[in-house]
C-alpha cells in the first residue's frame, strides 16, 4: 500500500457525502498504516485563479506573459507563492493522490481546477510528459459524486459516455503529468439514495481502499507510440499493429474506430 497519501478535497459542507467519502478514505488508509494528509481547499480558501501573483519577484516577460513558462522558471528559481510551495511539498511526499469532489459541469469544481492549474502548472512546460512525466512514480485517482444516475452518463444517455467525460481529466491532466491513474471511484447520485444505499457506497469504497494499490492502472498509450518529428502522430508500426483491432487504442486516440468500452472507468482496458 502507498505509505503517504494526499487527498485533495473540494466541498464546503462537512455534512456532505463527499465529506463522508473523504473521512472514510482517511480512516481506511490510516488503519493500513498510511500517513494521510488532506488539502481541504475551501477551508484553506485556496486561490483558484492562476495569475502573476503566483510568482514572487516579478515575471520575466510581462509583455508576452505565458503562465506555464513563467511558473516553470519560478519553480526552478524558488519564486513560487507560498500556498503553491506548500501544496507542491505535499505532492512531492505523496505516493498516491486522491481527488475527492462533486462533479460540476462534467468536470471538477473551479477551486480544484485552480489547484491543478497552480500546483501542477510547472509540470506543463516540462520536457518529460505522459508516460515519461515527472510524476511517473506516483499514483492518482478521481473520487467523485454525481447528481444524476449512471444511465445519464451512459453511451445512450443524454450526457454521453462517462469515459469520454473523464478523458480530459485523466489523460489531459493526470496522465500528462506522468501519474499512474487508477480507475475512478464514482458515487452515482448519493443525494437521492436511501441512507442504506449511501452506507453501502461508503462500505464499497472502504473495501476497495484495502487493495487499491494492487490494482492495475487505467491504460494510456505510452509516449514512445508517437513520432515527435511528425507532430506526435502514431508511428506507422503502431497503426499497423492496431489496424485489425475492432476498437480504437483509447478514448481520444480512437483511429476512427469504436471507442474501447470502459477504458477510463476500469483498470487495464
Amino acid at each position: 500500500m502507498a505509505k503517504k497519501v494526499l487527498i485533495v478535497y473540494a466541498h464546503e459542507s462537512p455534512a456532505s457525502f463527499n465529506a463522508a467519502a473523504k473521512d472514510a478514505a482517511v480512516a481506511a488508509l490510516t488503519a493500513q498504516g498510511c500517513t494521510v494528509e488532506v488539502s481541504d481547499l475551501y477551508a484553506m480558501k485556496f486561490k483558484a485563479a492562476a495569475t502573476t501573483e503566483d510568482i514572487t519577484g516579478g515575471v520575466k516577460d510581462a509583455e508576452n506573459f505565458c503562465y506555464a513558462k513563467e511558473i516553470k522558471l519560478a519553480s526552478e528559481e524558488g519564486r513560487l507563492a507560498d500556498d503553491i510551495k506548500k501544496e507542491q511539498e505535499k505532492l512531492k511526499e505523496a505516493d498516491l493522490v486522491i481527488f475527492q469532489f462533486p462533479m460540476y459541469w462534467s468536470s471538477v469544481p473551479a477551486i480544484m481546477k485552480g489547484w491543478m492549474d497552480r500546483v501542477l502548472g510547472f509540470a506543463y512546460a516540462q520536457e518529460k510528459w505522459y508516460s515519461e512525466g515527472i510524476f511517473k512514480d506516483k499514483k492518482a485517482m478521481l473520487s467523485f459524486t454525481t447528481d444524476c444516475p449512471e444511465s445519464v452518463y451512459s453511451d445512450t444517455g443524454i450526457n454521453g459516455d462517462i469515459n469520454v467525460t473523464l478523458w480530459p481529466l485523466q489523460n489531459g491532466i493526470l496522465n500528462y503529468c506522468g501519474f499512474q491513474v487508477f480507475a475512478p471511484q464514482i458515487f452515482w447520485d448519493p443525494a437521492t439514495g436511501s441512507p442504506e444505499s449511501r452506507s453501502s457506497m461508503l462500505e464499497g469504497w472502504r473495501t476497495r481502499l484495502q487493495n487499491l494499490c494492487g490494482e492495475a492502472p487505467v491504460y494510456f498509450a505510452p509516449l514512445d507510440y508517437f513520432d515527435k518529428e511528425k507532430g506526435f502522430l502514431l508511428k506507422p508500426e503502431v497503426k499497423e499493429k492496431y489496424a485489425s483491432k475492432e476498437c480504437g487504442l483509447t478514448v481520444g486516440i480512437h483511429m476512427g474506430k469504436p471507442l474501447p468500452a470502459n477504458s477510463q472507468t476500469k483498470a487495464g482496458v
